[in-house]
C-alpha cells in the first residue's frame, strides 16, 4: 500500500479529525464522535471497527534480549569466540560493529549454524578427529559449541571428554596452536599474583586446576594434562550452566617425570623433574594465595593430581586452612565426585533391586584401586553408611581393598599412606587375590578404580553371581581400553543379573532371552557441574560431606521407571541439565542448613531452586553494541 501523507477532513458540524496510516489501518487522533448519516462514528469510524481496530493494534513484545555492551569492534569480535557469531551476524549489527565487508553476505540462522556444525561433525571418521573439529568451533564460537553440547550431549560428551580427552591429552602439545586458559609453572614463583592477574575476565566463578600428574589411566603428562581442565570446564558450562566467561582451566607445571616428555623436544612444559615436598607446595600455596585475593568466592577444583598429595591438598584447603585464612570453596572430583556417583549408583541400583537406598548398610564392598579415587569412593560410601546409623568401626568393617599387591592387611610388611591405614583388615591374610577376597568376604558390590585392563575375570564375576542373586559390577576405571571388564562380559558371566556401570560408555547389550539392558555410565558429569552450580550460585564456602552424600540421593533419585525398566542406575545424559539443577539445590540448601552460603539465608530455602534456575547461563545469540557508542537521548 502506498502511504500518504496525513490529510485533514471535516465531518458533521467541520469536526477536524486527523487521519494516518499505520500497520495498514486508520489511525484516529480525535477523542468523541460524530452522528453521520444515521450512525454513531467513534472518532471517525463505527463502533464495532473501533473495537476492531483495537484487537489488531498489540504492544509490541520484541525479543526480551538485553543487548551486550562490547569494547571490541570489527575484526577483533570475529577473533573472540565469547562475542562471535560469524554468519549470523545481521547488517545492523554489521554496519555499527564495523563488520561490512569482512563476512559472507549470507546471513544463516542459529539453528542452520548448529545444523552444518553437527553435519561436518558426524561425517568424520574418528573420535579423536571429532574432538579436533569440535575444540576448533570451542575457539571459534563458544555459542555455538555449547548449544550443540547441550543439545547433543549424550553423542558429545564422549568426545569433549572421556574417554576421547584422554587420547587428546596424549596429543596437546603437538596440536596447540591457542592458548586457552592459564598455564602457570615453577617459574612463576614469586610472580604469581601478577601473572593470575594477567587473565582478562575479573569475574571467575568456577576454575578446575591439575599438575598434570595423574591424567586419567595414563600417568604422568605434564602441561599436556591441560585438555582435563579444558574439557571438564566446557562440561560446567554446558551441563551445569556456568558462564564461559566465569570459567577458568589452570595447569599448574612443576615438571615432570615422564621420561619421553622430557627427552621430547616438541613438548611444550617444564623439561625438569617434578618438584616434590616443601618446594612443590610452595609454589601450589602460592597460587593459591593469588586465586584468594583476586577471586575470593571462586570454586576450586583440583583435578588429576596423583595419590601421595591429592589427599593432603584437599584436607589442608578445605579443612585446616579455613581457620588460619580466609577460605577457599575447594573440591577434588577423584576423591569427592568419584565417590559421590558411585554412591548414588549403589542407592540407585537398590531400588532398581526392590529394595530402598536405606539398605545401604547392608551391603559389603570389594574395591579394587587403593589409590587416592579408590579410597575416596569408599570413603564416600562409608559416610553413607555412618548417615543411615552405622558407627566408623562398623562401616568400615564393610569393606575390602585390594591393589597391585593384594588384600590391604595388618600382617604385611607394605608402607601404607595415611589414607590407606584406617582401610586395612585385621582379620583377612594380607596380599590375598581378588579372587580369594571374593570367597571369603562374599562381596555384593564389585569396584573397579586400579586402571588394569581385565582385571575381572570371568571366575571373578561367577564368583559374585554366585553369591548375590544381583550382584553390583562396577568397572570404573578410564579411559574405555583399561576397563576391568566389559558390559557384555559382566552381563554373560552373571546370566543377565548384574547390575552395571562403567566408567566409560558401553553399547547396549541384548541378552539371550532377547532383553535389551542399556548400560549406566558412571560418570561424575552427574555430580560436579551441580556441585559448581551450587557453589557459583550460593557463593558456598566449603563442600563438606553432608552436601555430597545429598548430592548422592539427588541423583538416585533422578531416574524416571522407563530408565530402570532399561537396567539403567544413573540417569540418561540427555537429562543432564536437569539433573544439575536437582544437584544444585540439594547442594545449596545443605550450604545454607550449615552455614556455609555466603549468597543465601535460610528463608530462601523454600524458593532455591528457582533462584538458581535465574543464574543459570544458556546459550544463545544476543544483540551486540559497541560500548564506546554514543547514546542518544530521548
Amino acid at each position: 500500500a502506498t502511504l500518504h501523507p496525513p490529510t485533514r477532513r471535516y465531518i458533521g458540524a467541520a469536526t477536524p479529525i486527523m487521519l494516518s496510516i499505520s500497520r495498514g489501518l486508520p489511525a484516529v487522533c480525535r477523542a468523541g464522535g460524530a452522528q453521520v448519516g444515521g450512525k454513531r462514528w467513534m472518532g471517525g469510524f463505527h463502533k464495532k471497527e473501533t473495537e476492531d481496530l483495537r484487537a489488531s493494534l498489540q504492544p509490541w513484545r520484541g525479543t526480551h534480549l538485553t543487548p551486550l555492551r562490547i569494547k571490541s569492534h570489527g575484526h577483533h569480535i570475529l577473533q573472540n569466540p565469547l562475542y562471535n557469531k560469524g554468519t549470523n551476524f545481521d547488517y545492523g549489527e554489521r554496519d555499527r560493529l564495523g563488520l561490512r565487508g569482512l563476512l559472507p553476505p549470507r546471513v544463516l540462522d542459529f539453528e542452520t549454524q548448529k545444523e552444518l556444525c553437527m553435519r561436518n561433525l558426524r561425517a568424520l571418521p574418528s573420535n579423536i578427529d571429532k574432538y579436533v573439529y569440535i575444540e576448533n568451533l570451542h575457539d571459534y564460537n563458544e555459542t555455538v559449541y555449547h548449544s550443540i553440547l547441550c543439545e547433543h550431549m549424550e553423542e558429545l560428551a564422549p568426545i569433549v571428554y572421556t574417554p576421547t580427552v584422554g587420547d587428546a591429552c596424549k596429543q596437546f602439545g603437538y596440536r596447540f596452536n591457542r592458548a586457552r586458559g592459564l598455564y602457570l609453572s615453577a617459574r612463576d614463583r614469586g610472580h604469581m599474583h601478577a601473572a593470575v592477574g594477567n587473565w582478562p575476565h575479573i569475574d571467575v566463578h568456577v576454575m578446575v586446576v591439575t599438575d598434570g600428574s595423574r591424567i586419567l589411566g595414563l600417568g604422568d603428562l605434564g602441561a599436556n594434562g591441560m585438555g582435563i581442565p579444558i574439557g571438564k570446564l566446557s562440561l560446567y558450562c554446558a551441563a551445569g550452566g556456568i558462564a564461559p566467561h566465569r570459567v577458568l582451566p589452570v595447569m599448574l607445571d612443576v615438571g615432570t617425570d615422564n621420561k619421553e616428555l622430557l627427552e621430547d623436544k616438541y613438548y611444550i612444559g617444564l623439561q625438569q623433574p617434578r618438584l616434590r615436598g616443601g618446594e612443590y607446595f610452595e609454589v601450589l600455596d602460592e597460587f593459591m594465595d593469588a586465586i584468594r585475593c583476586r577471586y575470593p568466592n571462586a570454586f576450586v577444583q583440583f583435578e588429576d593430581f596423583s595419590s601421595d598429595v591429592a589427599y593432603k591438598i584437599l584436607n589442608y584447603y578445605r579443612d585446616d586452612e579455613c581457620e588460619k585464612r580466609n577460605p577457599v570453596c575447594v573440591f577434588n572430583d577423584d576423591i569427592q565426585g568419584t565417590g559421590a556417583v558411585t554412591l548414588a549408583g549403589i542407592m540407585s541400583g537398590l531400588v532398581n533391586m526392590g529394595q530402598s537406598v536405606h539398605n545401604l548398610p547392608d551391603q559389603r564392598v570389594l574395591v579394587a584401586g587403593a589409590g587416592s579415587a579408590g579410597v575416596g569412593v569408599a570413603s564416600m560410601i562409608a559416610q553413607g553408611m555412618m548417615m543411615q546409623g552405622l558407627s566408623e568401626e562398623e562401616a568400615l568393617s564393610r569393606f575390602c581393598l585390594v591393589d597391585a599387591d593384594g588384600l590391604l592387611a595388618t600382617d604385611d610388611s607394605r608402607h601404607y599412606t595415611m589414607e590407606q591405614q584406617k582401610w586395612v583388615r585385621t582379620d583377612m591374610k594380607s596380599g590375598m587375590s581378588l579372587l580369594e577376597v571374593c570367597k571369603e568376604f562374599k562381596p555384593t558390590v564389585l569396584m573397579g578404580l586400579s586402571s588394569c585392563s581385565g582385571l575381572f575375570t570371568e571366575e571373578v564375576v561367577r564368583e559374585m553371581a554366585k553369591n548375590n542373586e544381583r550382584p553390583f559390577i562396577f568397572p570404573l576405571s578410564n579411559p574405555t581400553k583399561n576397563a576391568e571388564c566389559t558390559a557384555e562380559q559382566a552381563y554373560e558371566w552373571t546370566d543377565g543379573r548384574a547390575i552395571f556401570a562403567s566408567g566409560s560408555p558401553f553399547d547396549p547389550v541384548t541378552l539371550k532371552d532377547g532383553r535389551v539392558m542399556y548400560t549406566s555410565q558412571c560418570n561424575n558429569m552427574f555430580i560436579f557441574p551441580g556441585i559448581g552450580l551450587a557453589a557459583s550460585a550460593a557463593k558456598c564456602t566449603k563442600i563438606s560431606d553432608s552436601m555430597l552424600f545429598a548430592t548422592a540421593v539427588a541423583v538416585a533419585n533422578s531416574l524416571s521407571d522407563q530408565d530402570r525398566a532399561e537396567g539403567r542406575v544413573y540417569p540418561k545424559v540427555e537429562k543432564i541439565r536437569e539433573v544439575s539443577i536437582e544437584v544444585a539445590t540439594a547442594v545449596a540448601r545443605k550450604a545454607v542448613e550449615e552455614g556455609y552460603s555466603k549468597a543465601f539465608t535460610k528463608k530462601d530455602i523454600p524458593d532455591l531452586q528457582e533462584l538458581i534456575v535465574k543464574k543459570m547461563y544458556s546459550p544463545f545469540y544476543v544483540p551486540l553494541v559497541e560500548r564506546t557508542a554514543r547514546r542518544v537521548m530521548a
